[in-house]
């Protein structure tokens, strides 16, 4: 606890202020863009539209001593350059919440390339950055890396490829695996052993079918079926065949999003899947109301974030900039908050791998979270479960991580 109080200390009043301000609390010591995060339900683009690879002149946010890198594709066509805009803007309110931080952020648009990413990489690193903030795509991830990594600087990305996870290159985004164990442990811990899996056979399907495999094992439960579907014909059969075997089950695991579950919905109905026996797990691909209002996923469990930080945020974030946030703009704010509490109270060891990789972790708007030494992440989620059209709580979150496996 020696940091979290330290932190407490220098920022001000207790706790309570702290929350308010929105930093980033030391606990001891997101294939569509975006849409792996919570209520999506695939991986970023390995690549974007082509565009110039010089990166525009950018600007700055804060005027600290201690330079960061801000790596966003803000002039990438379509979503991409939408969800930067929002993150840049996360990033501004962070810096704008936390008392005086010392920290400046340099701002670089990657262009949505790997090619430019490299190159906002290098000109940040001419600049003096200390640590990069993004990219937000997997291939500029992976080209940004390839720049900060020989100068010994480290990443905090956002994509959610977990493959361009490393040392030294962190991703702070909603990862599926993650998601994927949290149910599952959650569903074994109440009694479940033998589960069924309809899985669609998308890039974020083979990434949860894997883990789902790993995680089931892990628990000491056994997979009865495992049934990828790619259109209705297919989703059908898959149904029909989960159906046959539906009295050797305990769960029925369906990592499927808003767009595709009313036909899974009704590919259970029409196979006649007891889904009050059979209890229904989710991802967080599940947080969303077009899934709450299904009659069929009804007591069905999903993990996600705990809301309750996101929604604080969003409205902080709508009244100083007069529109919604992206889901994910959040993982920006709580990248630049972090460095700037790592600047505050760690001196020359803000961004070593010792202290990115503190085991104890750290409490951010989505809930507490840690880096792991692979570059994955380990996120305190809630569980919930789907009802009137809603979801509630059924196992919170937890507010402290036990030891690293």
């Amino acid at each position: 606890m020696r940091l979290f109080k330290l932190l407490l200390n220098r920022q001000g009043p207790p706790f309570r202020k702290f929350s308010r301000i929105g930093a980033v609390a030391l606990a001891g010591g997101l294939l569509a863009a975006c849409s792996g995060g919570p209520g999506g339900s695939g991986l970023e683009p390995l690549g974007s539209p082509s565009a110039s690879s010089a990166p525009a002149a950018g600007n700055v946010i804060g005027n600290g001593e201690v330079k960061i890198a801000l790596l966003l594709p803000l002039s990438a066509a379509g979503s991409g350059g939408t969800v930067a805009a929002s993150l840049r803007n996360a990033a501004d309110l962070a810096v704008q919440e936390f008392n005086g931080p010392n920290i400046q952020l340099l701002v670089k648009d990657d262009h949505g390339t790997p090619d430019g990413a490299a190159a906002a990489a290098r000109q940040a690193l001419s600049e003096g950055a200390e640590l990069a903030i993004g990219p937000l795509f997997a291939q500029s991830v992976r080209a940004a890396s390839g720049v900060m990594q020989p100068a010994g600087k480290p990443i905090i990305a956002f994509s959610t490829d977990s493959t361009v996870a490393g040392r030294g290159t962190y991703l702070l985004s909603f990862l599926p695996e993650t998601d994927v164990e949290r149910i599952v442990s959650y569903a074994a811990s109440r009694g479940k052993k033998s589960f069924s899996a309809l899985i669609p056979q998308t890039a974020y399907g083979n990434v949860v079918a894997a883990a789902f495999q790993q995680s089931v094992a892990r628990h000491g439960g056994r997979i009865v079926a495992l049934e990828r579907y790619s259109s209705g014909a297919s989703l059908t059969q898959g149904a029909r065949n989960i159906a046959q075997g539906a009295s050797q089950i305990d769960a029925l695991f369906i990592p499927e999003g808003g767009d595709g579950m009313p036909a899974v919905a009704q590919a259970l109905a029409a196979n006649r899947i007891d889904t009050k026996r059979v209890q229904l797990l989710g991802t967080g691909s599940w947080n969303d109301p077009r899934v709450f209002r299904l009659p069929q996923l009804a007591g069905g469990w999903f993990a996600a974030p705990d809301s309750s930080g996101f929604n604080a945020f969003a409205q902080r974030y709508k009244a100083k900039f007069g529109s919604e946030p992206a889901r994910i703009a959040t993982l920006s704010y709580d990248a630049v908050a972090l460095a700037a509490a790592l600047v505050r109270t760690r001196g020359s060891e803000r961004f070593t791998e010792a202290t990115l990789t503190n085991p104890s972790g750290f409490a951010g708007q989505d809930g507490v979270f840690r880096f792991r030494t692979d570059g994955l992440n380990d996120r305190g989620l809630a569980v919930l479960q789907v009802g009137n059209g809603a979801a509630a709580v059924v196992s919170a979150a937890p507010k402290a991580f036990g030891p690293k496996s």
